[in-house]
């Protein structure tokens, strides 16, 4: 027992030393979850690099303190040199389910050149932020390719952590609020459907915390919110801060299969398209509220954070 300790007590030290001198590139920080998970690592004090492919869309990382490199996961070539000096990848990037030709240029073979530049550059940990059901859904293009980089990363040797998301808090003001604000019609499905919504404030927390804790590599986490959502309540809510009433169009989701069957991504069917898959994806019921509460003790976040 007495040796065990000790080797544990050097394992962990070994690992503080690690994360001590841990330098972050962070990929798709300039979207909703990545500029979350660039400031509080910025905050906690990790040098971070982003790899952006506009400087002047990404200017506000560099005034926080990032450091921008120029790197696109569509130009494999460009991706080496971003992870020079590099010890942990975050990838918290992803494309719309409409931008068809960025699919398997991005989110394929730009992914797979990542994991393969970060074998090379033998990178100490990988944080892929995947989706929720993706397994569920390999007929959806998108959900495909995140299941098969998660496949692949497991496969690459490269010690990971992999983060399956539900819907960001943030996306409802698009989705909800503003149609509401705008009187503008608001589609949903007739499904009654909960759905754990989480802040991607505490998304990033989790991202950031996995690299302090070694009992998280090469492990697998659903995260959500502790309260699940059905789309009326979200409505009902926006409707009293607004106070003004929603135009609600109902659609059954059966109906929306067969719209995006028939009209594709054709460019006018493109808002249809990434409706329904998200529709789709988030109709599996998860109501996180039962687990939730074990995930902050095992990462060692408090609740109220």
């Amino acid at each position: 027992k007495v040796r065990f300790l000790i080797k544990k007590i050097h394992q962990n030290i070994h690992f503080l030393y690690k994360k001590l001198n841990m330098s972050l590139l962070i990929v798709g920080g300039t979207g909703t979850l990545g500029r979350q998970i660039v400031l509080q690592a910025l905050t906690k004090g990790y040098p971070v690099r982003c790899i952006v492919r506009n400087f002047r869309k990404a200017n506000f990382l560099k005034e926080w303190g990032a450091e921008l490199i120029y790197g696109d996961l569509s130009q494999p070539e460009t991706i080496p040199p971003c992870l020079q000096g590099i010890s942990a990848i975050i990838d918290a990037s992803t494309s719309r389910p409409s931008d068809e030709d960025d699919l398997k240029t991005v989110d394929w073979d730009g992914k797979l050149a990542l994991i393969e530049a970060a074998k090379a550059a033998n990178i100490q940990r990988f944080v892929f932020c995947s989706s929720q059901n993706v397994e569920q859904f390999l007929n959806i293009p998108l959900m495909e390719m995140k299941y098969g980089i998660e496949v692949k990363l497991k496969e690459s040797g490269i010690p990971y952590t992999i983060f399956r998301l539900a819907g960001f808090y943030q996306g409802l003001i698009e989705q909800y609020a503003i149609p509401v604000l705008e009187n503008l019609p608001i589609l949903v499905t007739n499904e009654n459907t909960c759905v754990s919504y989480m802040d991607t404030q505490d998304i990033a927390k989790f991202c950031l915390r996995s690299l302090q804790l070694p009992q998280t590599i090469d492990k697998t986490f659903v995260l959500g919110g502790p309260k699940g959502w059905v789309s009326s309540e979200i409505i009902s809510l926006c409707e009293q801060l607004a106070g003004q009433s929603a135009k609600v169009n109902r659609v059954p989701l059966a109906l929306l299969k067969l719209v995006s069957q028939i009209f594709g991504f054709f460019e006018w069917g493109q808002n249809i398209s990434d409706r329904l898959a998200f529709a789709e994806i988030l109709n599996v019921e998860n109501d996180f509220s039962k687990s939730t509460f074990d995930l902050y003790k095992t990462f060692k976040i408090e609740v109220t954070e």
